[in-house]
């Protein structure tokens, strides 16, 4: 369960080669990350993605994410990448997401957009069907912006009043700046970059992803460590 190990989890998404998928590896990320939507930048084809894919097997948990993939999508991404995890960004209901766990016996992770506190009330809907859920910026309404990886963020208060924030992976224009504040604030124990880690759309920065691992785990233990003892008091 996401956020077990006391130094958290964390995700590098949208990777398409190989010496962004080493730094990622060699860094420790928990998961990587391969799009499959072809309007991103971070879009890689299933032929590419195989070998990667291959490459991370027993490294790291590989994660396929998918827009509202139909079935025959469904069973292609699961050929070629054999992920650990589905992750569907798009439109689909508690339904269709338990019609795929179940039908492909794959785990699932939803991503539900947020933009204010009304929009908490879907991860209530997700829980049954999910092995996790993806808490990420609501895209604008604007045609050319994308289901994710826009670089935004949203007000982690809304996350930190949560009661349960279990299986819960924080996104959204997160980057090496900004990601030890939002671990500290919203006591999740995961966390997804993408954007936040390039230099530009679709092109991952190994420091930049070195940067942000580091931030996360400085974080992720600071969070975690005991309270210091009290000193004792001179006679």
């Amino acid at each position: 369960m996401v956020g077990e190990d006391l130094l958290g989890e964390i995700k590098i998404c949208g990777l398409r080669d190989i010496t962004a998928l080493d730094a990622a590896l060699a860094c420790g990320a928990d998961l990587v990350g391969f799009v499959q939507f072809p309007k991103s930048p971070r879009h890689i084809d299933l032929a590419h993605a195989r070998p990667l894919a291959q490459h991370a097997a027993g490294k790291a948990l590989r994660v396929a994410l998918a827009v509202d993939p139909d079935d025959a999508a469904v069973e292609a991404i699961l050929a070629a990448i054999d992920p650990e995890i589905l992750q569907l960004h798009g439109r689909e209901t508690p339904q269709r997401v338990a019609d795929i766990r179940r039908r492909f016996g794959v785990p699932v992770m939803k991503a539900i957009g947020i933009a204010a506190e009304a929009d908490l009330a879907l991860i209530a809907d997700y829980r049954e069907p999910c092995d996790r859920i993806l808490v990420d910026a609501k895209p604008p309404t604007t045609p050319e912006a994308l289901p994710g990886g826009n670089g935004l963020t949203f007000d982690w208060r809304l996350v930190e009043k949560l009661d349960d924030k279990a299986g819960l992976m924080l996104s959204g224009g997160l980057n090496p700046a900004n990601v030890g504040e939002a671990i500290a604030l919203t006591g999740v124990g995961a966390v997804d970059v993408s954007s936040g880690v390039e230099r530009a759309p679709g092109d991952k920065d190994p420091q930049r992803i070195a940067q942000f691992i580091e931030a996360a785990r400085a974080a992720f233990r600071q969070r975690n460590m005991p309270p210091a003892k009290e000193k004792a008091k001179s006679a």
